[in-house]
């Protein structure tokens, strides 16, 4: 026979199962901005640094043709950028992790060449009409 501990005890785990479940999807909420447009499909931002200067940036989710970027130095670097995603898409440097780190596009991504010293790095543009994002 259960006592009344017992079933306030039973009724807390089945809420925090419950809210689990619940409040753990990344989905579960969907956010848009005042157009409507899904605030995880705009304004994204390539970044491309060599020796810690900017030397390209470009808007990924306006972008409606391949880019090809070639940028020369010790050793010899491809990028492309396509709508919605950019990669390193070769170098002459001798481990090649920035071609094996493959397509950038989620903000906060990085992809570095560090015997380039170039990097790659996405960022959500400010301006997007939202007050704030919860996940």
């Amino acid at each position: 026979m259960l006592k009344k501990g017992d079933i306030i005890l039973l009724l807390v785990i089945v809420l925090g199962i419950l809210s689990a479940v619940f409040f753990g999807r990344e989905d579960a909420v969907s956010l848009s901005n005042t157009s409507g447009i899904p605030v995880d499909n705009i304004g994204i931002t390539a970044i491309i640094k060599k020796n810690d200067k900017v030397i390209r940036r470009i808007n990924l989710t306006s972008l409606n043709k391949r880019e090809v970027i070639n940028i020369s130095g010790v050793h010899k670097a491809t990028i492309v950028a396509e709508k919605n995603r950019i990669c390193f898409l070769e170098s002459d440097c001798p481990d090649k992790i920035c071609v094996k780190t493959g397509w950038l596009s989620q903000p906060g991504e990085i992809a570095v060449c560090l015997p380039n010293k170039i990097i790659i790095k996405l960022e959500q543009d400010k301006n997007q009409n939202v007050d704030g994002v919860v996940k």
